[in-house]
């Protein structure tokens, strides 16, 4: 590939706080997949002053400045480099991250799958295992000495007092002392040889080990809480006791416009910036295309992600991929392996919490403020079950800047609740909603129509906005998400930030609301799906409010994906109504009179989106974009989809450096940029105003 040629040239390298910058000549050897460097471009030919190995490393672009970037190689080496300006310094960046990648995925290739070598800390003394038959000499395990202490023969374990934590505390120390050692030690390991330091055994070694210290520094900070507990009283009935959440501060993530929510890349000016830097909202240059409902079609495509014979085969990557991420590490930079994807963009998958558009519209409907606020919880919770694509935990496709997404529902006008079904379903929960079998015009008539449209309108940080609109009822909703992935150890946490706002423009009410985080959890077994966090919609003008809670599912006790949440008015503080479940299961309404009401999201029924057929869609639609990558997924070649796929994110490359070469700031097509929000550039609260405003002249 013409992306893969070896690259040179001088580049500042950070030393330490003495010696400071100092300038050294690097070469990018793809073949080898090194980066080396000398003291100038005469030394070239004498041996390297410094080598990094990059399969399995990080390139990090810095926030310092748009001249800084860091390699954070596997071996947990760091090289802290600076370029003489925003253009050399992404010329440097993309083709490591090509060369990067190119050399992790070929450890797949070269490992064979882990289910046919088995491994076990049990067997390391059998002569039968496979490590001891693979090379008798040097057991994977047993080259490094792990000593287990045991205790002389006859003696009791004690009971633990609480007193003896100060002990637990010591050993704890010891043991993550011994670990840094074990990483230590197998890190220092060659690249090549009779034993690795990228071999498959010693890879699920240092996985596991790092996850079983995180696992019993969280079970030592029990043993705390009990400590604490028994000084004060033993613990109440039916207390649960948590694993320590991740170190994210949740609490100010969803405040719309807080200056807190994005870092200071944002506000800050630079060269390669894709958004504009004033606060007034950019001039859109590429012209906002119209959308047909009449040539969208219903959706057939079905991609259920409950595959894992690809995962099971490429485990070796992702045990290699673990070993090297640092906890709390932002993951928005790194390439993540093609096999774990999704087939679909991030984009769509916000389209897919639209897939009960009956208890959108019924929102409207409500007969006071109290019901429009409950009917817009139920709704709300009903969206995430749908949002994800079968029980499997995998990411969708992270969208180019720029890409969009169209669909649109038809949803019969007798399928939607009234002002008189206050408390029940508008329709059974095993019903199915089809549309009537008249022809097309008759069915537009007897049908609401919701339009829906995405664009991601940011690269760095990764911003989305997505807007639905009903024009019959005159309802909308805006949103702008912010994705931020976090490595937390055997999971991967996803912070939503951002806010959406719903306009009832028939009452002149605004709902604003947040999203909840997302774990993808047991990543080296079965990845599933946990959503945590709390989260608020509120309504000023009515004054009522909505608190929700996702449960994450606790270390001792619980249930998994139990949500509870409440519906109040603020200036009484009434409680007009409470939830609780599971949000991918039943959900049970309790109200201020007593009623109750279940709804079960497995049988309710969903209304597929219809979609514009590809040839139809524009060069950068979704699902056009994307083809390639998603017909490679469906047929199992996962090479041949990485191919599309690191196509796409290098031409994302080139044109971020082309604008970046021109100073061309990046504009959106379909969404504007307001403060630190994102708003549609054609919203329905705009064009109802100006139809009302022109009436009102005419008169």
């Amino acid at each position: 590939s013409d992306h893969m040629e070896n690259i040179y040239g001088y580049l500042m390298k950070y030393t330490n706080l003495v010696t400071g910058w100092q300038y050294r000549f690097f070469v990018l050897n793809n073949d080898a997949g090194l980066l080396e460097y000398f003291v100038n471009e005469q030394s070239r030919h004498l041996k390297p002053r410094g080598t990094l190995q990059l399969a399995g490393a990080v390139i990090s672009p810095s926030d310092e400045d748009s001249h800084t970037f860091t390699v954070n190689a596997a071996s947990g080496e760091q090289y802290k480099l600076r370029a003489t300006d925003a253009k050399e310094r992404q010329h440097w960046v993309s083709r490591l991250q090509i060369c990067t990648q190119h050399h992790t995925e070929a450890i797949g290739k070269n490992n064979p799958p882990l289910k046919s070598r088995s491994f076990s800390l049990a067997s390391q003394g059998s002569a039968n295992s496979p490590g001891v038959q693979r090379r008798p000499s040097q057991n994977a395990v047993s080259f490094f000495s792990v000593g287990h202490h045991r205790l002389p023969t006859g003696k009791r374990v004690p009971i633990m007092q609480p007193d003896h934590l100060v002990d637990v505390r010591e050993m704890m120390s010891q043991a993550e002392g011994q670990q840094r050692d074990l990483i230590r030690s197998i890190e220092c390991l060659p690249a090549s040889g009779h034993l690795t330091s990228l071999d498959q055994d010693l890879l699920m070694l240092k996985a596991t080990s790092m996850a079983t210290m995180n696992c019993l520094n969280d079970c030592f900070h029990i043993l705390q809480l009990q400590h604490a507990s028994q000084q004060k009283g033993s613990l109440p009935a039916g207390t649960t006791i948590s694993w320590l959440e991740p170190k994210i501060s949740l609490a100010n993530h969803f405040k719309n416009g807080a200056a807190q929510n994005f870092p200071a890349e944002i506000n800050k000016p630079t060269s390669v910036r894709e958004e504009q830097s004033t606060a007034e909202p950019c001039q859109l240059t590429r012209e906002p295309e119209e959308i047909n409902p009449d040539e969208e079609l219903e959706d057939i495509c079905d991609d259920k992600e409950d595959d894992l014979g690809a995962v099971e085969e490429q485990r070796s990557v992702i045990l290699h991929l673990l070993s090297q991420l640092k906890l709390g590490m932002d993951l928005t930079r790194v390439v993540l392996p093609t096999f774990i994807l999704e087939k679909r963009s991030l984009l769509e998958m916000y389209a897919d919490f639209m897939s009960h558009p009956d208890l959108f519209i019924a929102i409207t409907n409500g007969s006071s403020p109290e019901e429009r606020m409950i009917r817009f919880v139920e709704y709300y919770l009903t969206s995430f079950h749908e949002g994800r694509k079968g029980a499997i935990a995998k990411k969708p496709y992270n969208p180019i800047i720029g890409e969009t997404f169209h669909c649109s529902w038809r949803m019969p006008k007798s399928d939607v609740a009234t002002d008189a079904s206050t408390n029940s379903s508008a329709h059974s929960p095993s019903e199915q909603v089809t549309l009537p079998k008249d022809p097309e015009g008759q069915a537009e008539l007897d049908c609401y129509t919701v339009k829906f449209v995405a664009e991601q309108v940011s690269h760095h940080p990764p911003v989305s906005g997505f807007y639905a609109e009903c024009v019959e009822r005159k309802m909308c909703v805006n949103a702008h998400v912010w994705t931020k992935s976090k490595f937390l150890g055997m999971s991967i946490g996803v912070t939503m930030v951002g806010e959406g706002v719903l306009h009832l423009l028939e009452h002149g009410e605004e709902y604003t609301f947040s999203l909840p985080c997302a774990y993808a959890r047991s990543i080296l077994t079965v990845p599933w799906v946990e959503l945590g966090g709390k989260v608020n919609i509120n309504c000023a003008k009515t004054g009522y409010s909505a608190s929700i809670n996702f449960h994450t599912k606790p270390f001792y006790g619980g249930r998994l994906h139990r949500v509870t949440g409440e519906v109040k008015q603020n200036m009484t503080n009434t409680v007009v109504c409470r939830v609780q479940g599971e949000w991918n299961s039943v959900l049970e309404f309790t109200y201020s009179n007593g009623e109750t009401k279940y709804v079960d999201l497995t049988k309710l029924s969903v209304t597929r989106k219809r979609v514009r057929p590809l040839e139809k869609q524009g060069p950068f639609e979704s699902r056009r974009l994307w083809q390639h990558v998603t017909e490679s997924l469906r047929d199992g070649d996962i090479d041949k989809a990485t191919e599309h796929k690191r196509a796409l994110e290098e031409r994302q490359r080139n044109e971020e450096r082309l604008r970046a070469e021109t100073e061309t700031p990046w504009c959106t097509k379909y969404f504007l940029k307001y403060g630190d929000g994102w708003v549609y550039h054609k919203p329905l609260w705009k064009t109802v105003s100006a139809t009302q405003t022109q009436q009102t002249d005419s008169n």
